[in-house]
Formats: C-alpha cells, structure tokens, sequence
C-alpha cells in the first residue's frame, strides 16, 4: 500500500534519520533518474528552484542532510513534466486519478519514487503537491510550492516575485499565503474547480495552520 499522499500523509513533524536513498543523493547533485521526462528548458527550471531552495534552507541554518534533501525535492518535483498523461495517469493513487492532465506529474513522481524505493515521506508529500498544495506540506513542501512559482525564469512575475524570493528566509508564512493566492486566483480566472486539497492548504494557511 502506498504511503505517499492520495495516499496517507507523513507523520507530523517528519524527520528522516537513514541515509537518502541514491535516487535522492543524485537528484541533490542535479543527476535525475533514467526515467525522467524534463527536457532542456525544464531542467533549468528545476536548477533554478534547486538554488533558490538551497539559499532558503541555508538561511534558516539547514544542516547538510537538509540541504541535500530540499535540492533534491527540487529537481524530482518536475521528473515527469512531459510524460504523456495517459502514463502518469496509471501510476498515480485512484484518489488522484482526476486530476487535469497538466498537475498529474507531481503525484505521477511521488508514485514512481515510492516505487524505487524512496522513503522519505515529506519529500514525496512535497513533490506530489507541489502544483495543487495540501494542509499537510511541511516546510520543505511549503517551500517547493512557493519556489516553483516564484522561480525567476518566470516571465509573469517579475518585481512581485522577487520581492517574495527576498521575504521568504524572514516571513515564510507570509510568502507562501501569498503564493497561494495569486496560484488560487489565476484558477478562478479561468474558471477552474478548485480542488478540496487546495482549499484545505488556504484554509491551513489562513488559519494559523504553519508547517
């Protein structure tokens, strides 16, 4: 049975004590697995939330382990990014299965993970809901989903998003809000449902629920 959210959540708190699983070590040092589907212009997405990542982390005292595990999350959060949805439809939990084709990869990845053999659970909470967020992402899940959006090479952004980048080592909660609901608001734009997950990670945020 699967321990990766769809999936049952990690523990509060979560703390990995073993050493990362290879899969993971590679990923920190920018190596992703054979399996991988991210081309040239995806790649130098994730470098660029791997740095931004690491520069959080450092800023907030990470040990080594740590760091390693949030460049990790980093490059495996979009290991799948152009997979054919019909693939990442299959290995997702059937809780997820419908999902729009575009934020399938996150849980697609966490799934494939799990079955290499990655345990870590909080890292494939992360990378499973990078995109549509849950109340459950602790900080480094918190984290990814303001990076991936916040990430420089994003046109759309510009001075709001760097701005943020600069705010979130002092006043994370406050970033991640913020991420959340321009994310929130482009969906009711189009006119998007809004998935219970994502309501339930505004609800945590505004709530006082900090990871």
């Amino acid at each position: 049975r699967s321990r990766i959210p769809g999936f049952p959540i990690p523990d509060e708190d979560c703390r990995v004590t073993s050493r990362p699983h290879p899969v993971v070590e590679e990923a920190a040092a920018g190596k992703l697995p054979s399996w991988s589907r991210a081309g040239v212009a995806r790649r130098a997405h994730m470098a660029r939330v791997a740095e931004l990542l690491e520069t959080w982390a450092r800023a907030r005292g990470a040990d080594r382990s740590e760091l390693l595990r949030w460049r990790a999350a980093a490059f495996l959060h979009d290991v799948l990014r152009e997979a054919e949805p019909s693939y990442l439809r299959s290995l997702v939990p059937e809780g997820l299965r419908d999902l729009p084709d575009p934020v399938l990869h996150g849980p697609a990845a966490a799934a494939r993970l799990e079955r290499e053999g990655v345990r870590d659970r909080a890292l494939l909470h992360a990378v499973a809901f990078h995109t549509i967020g849950h109340p459950k992402l602790d900080r480094l899940g918190r984290a990814l989903y303001a990076a991936d959006f916040l990430d420089a090479g994003r046109d759309c952004n510009g001075e709001w998003a760097a701005g943020l980048r600069d705010r979130m080592p002092e006043d994370p909660d406050e970033v991640v809000t913020a991420v959340a609901r321009a994310r929130i608001e482009r969906l009711l734009e189009r006119g998007s449902l809004l998935r219970s997950e994502t309501v339930a990670f505004w609800n945590s945020l505004v709530g006082g629920g900090g990871g």
